[in-house]
């Protein structure tokens, strides 16, 4: 949970090290038996194998899950290369397994019902004296439907763009498999059940909301979250992940206060956890924002600035609130190390434009609703603060932020319910052409939430598909594109399942 180089260097010389102990041959799993049945070795001996070698290729497997996510960190177009094919060997194997350990508990539960020997009872007496259990395969199942059920989910996420490539590799994408297989893992005898669980509550908590997966349905995944947290409390009562994602459910439900006492409450009990309490402040910094809280956001940013190594500079721009954007400006441009970042590139942009020219108080408010509405945190905002929120976009007066301002001003009225006043004001925001010299993102996410409304209207559904596909290929080269075209994908995704093509 760490970003620190020489960290991740020692976690790829550890993974490394498991996979060449845990190698084992390449044979599956059912062909083993088979050529022990025909060769007629005594059962007993190969036991521990049959199970270890499942095991064991499971294990490589997730090593070289980790090594690919350590590569993709450094967001070099070689290290993209090099991840994805190490992805798709980690695929192979888990499909491989997967598929040995469903065959094999088929012939295990055909050898508890049946009462007398059939064609198939060789393989049926050789699976009982090979020591398998229900538990031993249960158990691997579990494993193996940890790497296997992420697989699924993350690539059904995939936007178009990269599908292509994805398919070259050789991976498919299928979210409800995902979702059953990171359940069944989450409720084995495995050890990493837990992961599994808080693989689920990333899902239901983060990934859904954040990326608009299920539309302007931000609440959604919210009772299967409350369920997994239900089942799993008695467990892990001083948790402070469980704690972390509770903060996470009531910040969605709009509870914030509440959800600042949760997260204020896991950070407690991470005393001794650093990545753990660095996401706790992150979510105090963001729900503070929500209330218009300045103060408290830019003490807890300011403590992750200087404590955190991932993204100062993304820090340091948070930092700014309303009150602080003057001094930020250059500390925001000095912590720029990652070229290849999008939210750092962001932030510099953004930096620089407030370094050319001098911020009014109106204009530093209207930057930290930006920030809110690009990491979709505005449906969190209560009614009171949204309308204080467009208040403040109003009273913005400059020509230069005209797009942005109509924006932002049409995601609010979309949160309070005004339909139609967010249509006109998307509307206008896409037709601005001078925010081209100022921000390129606008027009696209206008584009797209333009088209999301007139979806949800059954006579504008045609036009509303239109707007999402212009979105999606007329614009380019635009502050968090990949962002944008995951929402386009979930889109355009739940679109085909209303009306299916």
């Amino acid at each position: 949970m760490t970003f620190e180089e020489e960290k991740m260097q020692l976690a790829c010389d550890d993974l490394k090290a498991t996979e060449k102990l845990c190698e084992s041959e390449e044979a599956g799993v059912i062909e083993t038996i088979k050529n022990k049945i025909k060769k007629n070795v005594d059962g007993r001996k190969a036991a521990p194998s049959m199970i270890d070698r499942l095991q064991r290729q499971i294990i490589v497997a997730d090593c070289q899950v980790y090594l690919a996510v350590l590569s993709f960190v450094k967001q070099e177009l070689s290290a993209y290369i090099k991840g994805g094919w190490i992805l798709r060997k980690a695929w192979k194997i888990y499909n491989k397994c997967y598929t040995d350990i469903n065959t094999l508990q088929e012939l295990y539960q055909k050898k508890i019902t049946q009462e007398s020997l059939t064609s198939d009872a060789a393989n049926d007496n050789h699976i009982a004296a090979e020591g398998v259990t229900e538990d031993s395969l249960n158990r691997l199942k579990g494993a193996v439907s940890f790497g296997y059920g992420l697989f699924h989910l993350c690539i059904s996420m995939v936007p178009p763009n990269l599908l292509k490539i994805i398919n070259l590799l050789g991976f498919p994408g299928d979210r409800l498999q995902g979702l059953s297989s990171l359940m069944y893992a989450s409720e084995s005898k495995d050890m990493k059940a837990p992961l599994a669980t808080l693989a689920l509550l990333w899902y239901h908590t983060v990934v859904r909301p954040f990326f608009a997966l299920d539309g302007s349905d931000t609440k959604a995944g919210l009772q299967e979250a409350k369920d997994i947290l239900q089942k799993k409390e008695a467990a892990y009562p001083n948790s402070s992940l469980f704690m972390f994602f509770k903060g996470r459910i009531q910040r969605l439900e709009c509870q914030i206060n509440s959800a600042l006492t949760s997260f204020h409450t896991a950070l407690e009990f991470a005393t001794d956890q650093r990545e753990i309490q660095h996401v706790c402040l992150y979510e105090i910094g963001w729900c503070s924002m929500i209330e218009m809280n300045f103060k408290d956001a830019f003490e807890s940013f300011e403590r992750l600035k200087n404590e955190s190594r991932w993204s100062q500079c993304y820090y340091a721009y948070l930092t700014a609130g309303k009150y602080h954007y003057v001094n930020t400006i250059c500390e925001v441009q000095k912590l720029f190390k990652r070229k290849n970042n999008q939210i750092e590139q962001f932030s510099v942009k953004k930096a620089d434009r407030f370094r050319k020219q001098k911020p009014t108080q109106e204009l530093c408010v209207l930057a930290s609703i930006e920030v809110l509405y690009l990491w979709k945190a505005l449906p969190n905002c209560s009614f009171t603060n949204l309308q204080h929120m467009s208040q403040a976009c109003q009273e913005v007066d400059d020509s230069a932020v005209v797009g942005l301002k109509n924006l932002l001003l049409g995601a609010i009225h979309k949160c309070l319910g005004n339909s139609e006043d967010a249509v006109q004001f998307f509307q206008r925001a896409l037709k601005d052409e001078l925010c081209r010299q100022h921000n390129l993102y606008i027009q696209p996410y206008a584009c797209y939430e333009l088209g999301c409304l007139l979806l949800e209207n059954p006579q504008t559904v045609p036009r509303g598909k239109s707007l999402l596909l212009q979105a999606k290929e007329e614009f380019t080269g635009y502050d968090f594109e990949n962002r944008l075209h995951v929402r386009i994908h979930a889109a355009l995704a739940s679109l085909r399942e209303v009306v299916p093509q």
